[in-house]
């Protein structure tokens, strides 16, 4: 069988899957979604062997120390994916749920219901975990999944995948509901975005380059977003520790995930006793510092920031600083560079908080958070399947309820339209 064929195949199997779905119970999707949390912990000697091997290669390719880890699974990981598949399990399911009900003049009652989406292609790079995240999810909501991980993560997602199909065949459920295209061949991708026939919808999740292959080659919807160039903005009346602490976190904590801050804005106020103290912590953390002209007067021997560092996506330890006149220049500055993903502010004035929400467009805004908060499990939606920064069906972290549609409802008593 050539790839254009296997992945055919794989595609109207999907559908076929999609299709008993639509009738499986609650209670049977949790079950299901259980024993794949209890089937991972007892499989992790074997997936950690299998990214071992992944990670083995990306050293290899010399990629960077930031991927590298997106890509590593240890104990303390795979233990988080079980209690991520927990969570799902425990969420309502979304699917049959009454939107609404209205009697028209005619006496007809009109209605809408949530329903599944359908197939859905899941194209994303690196992480693994996020292999059992989108299963999950799309299982929960009633969609069938085609999975097509980077290259760099292959034996990671094969096990994965085979542990998932594993428990669906023990829960009785369709086990083609979740598969993954197995080739590493480019054009696996591009096959897959021409099966408008077979799949409703596709999600990438990876690097712009990624994103926009799949955008400008889809004959299928793309939920989407490009990149993450998030931002802090510091404002003048920010409690200095405070600031210092959520900056640290929104940068150091995982600085290879599109929620991580790569712009800090500091009101010109505050810099003096702001900046000292944030850089010096920064340092020590390995970040370098790409700083304005401003900033150099307060902290001098800093890398100069040049204009290609303020949309930059660096997805590592580098942080683009400025120094901005006031917040007006601090929401232009995020109106200018600013991907739609996610955006904070720290200060204690009440107004200058309800001003930056008011004002920033963006799929999560914060007051006094860290920017890795933009994240389906931390904001209580369970696991997510990406984030959106596109407005259209979704925007934001991509739960549950944004892997559905909804259909109207119609119950008569022999009315005819005249």
């Amino acid at each position: 069988m050539d790839l254009a064929d296997m992945v055919k195949t794989i595609a109207r199997d999907a559908k076929h899957s999609a299709g008993q779905l639509r009738s499986v119970k609650s209670t049977e999707k949790d079950a299901a979604i259980e024993l794949m949390a209890a089937h991972i912990l007892s499989r992790t000697d074997d997936i950690i062997a299998e990214n071992q091997k992944d990670v083995a290669f990306a050293k290899e390719k010399g990629m960077s120390a930031a991927m590298i880890d997106r890509l590593t699974l240890n104990q303390e990981r795979i233990m988080s994916m079980a209690a991520g598949l927990h969570e799902v399990a425990k969420l309502p399911d979304p699917v049959g749920e009454v939107l609404g009900m209205w009697r028209r003049p005619n006496g007809l009652l009109v209605g809408r219901i949530r329903i599944p989406l359908g197939v859905i292609g899941f194209i994303y790079e690196s992480r693994p975990n996020v292999t059992v995240d989108a299963a999950s999810l799309c299982l929960k909501s009633g969609n069938a999944v085609l999975l097509r991980g980077g290259s760099e993560a292959i034996h990671s997602n094969l096990i994965l995948t085979n542990i998932l199909s594993q428990a669906m065949m023990e829960a009785d459920l369709p086990e083609k509901a979740i598969q993954l295209i197995p080739s590493t061949e480019h054009e696996a991708v591009r096959i897959l975005l021409s099966m408008d026939e077979y799949v409703d919808m596709i999600i990438p999740r990876g690097g712009e380059e990624l994103i926009g292959f799949v955008s400008e080659h889809s004959r299928i919807p793309v939920l989407k977003h490009f990149k993450g160039v998030c931002h802090v903005y510091v404002d003048e009346f920010a409690d200095i520790e405070m600031a210092q602490e959520i900056c640290f976190n929104a940068k150091v904590q995982r600085p290879g995930v599109c929620n991580a801050m790569e712009t800090m804005l500091v009101h010109k106020k505050v810099a003096p006793s702001f900046l000292p103290g944030m850089v010096e912590a920064f340092t020590k953390a390995g970040v370098e510092i790409r700083a304005c002209e401003k900033s150099l007067t307060i902290v001098p021997g800093l890398n100069m920031a040049d204009e290609m560092d303020w949309p930059a996506e660096f997805l590592d330890l580098i942080l683009a600083v400025k120094i901005v006149e006031d917040m007006d220049e601090a929401l232009n500055h995020i109106e200018q560079y600013g991907s739609h993903h996610t955006e904070a502010i720290v200060t204690n004035d009440n107004h200058r908080s309800q001003e930056f929400l008011d004002k920033v467009d963006a799929s999560v805004v914060l007051v006094n958070a860290s920017t890795r908060f933009n994240d389906g499990f931390e904001l209580g939606l369970g696991a997510e399947i990406g984030i959106s920064t596109s407005k259209v069906h979704a925007y934001g972290p991509m739960g549950l309820k944004e892997l559905t549609s909804s259909k109207f409802i119609v119950f008569g008593s022999g009315q005819v339209r005249t």
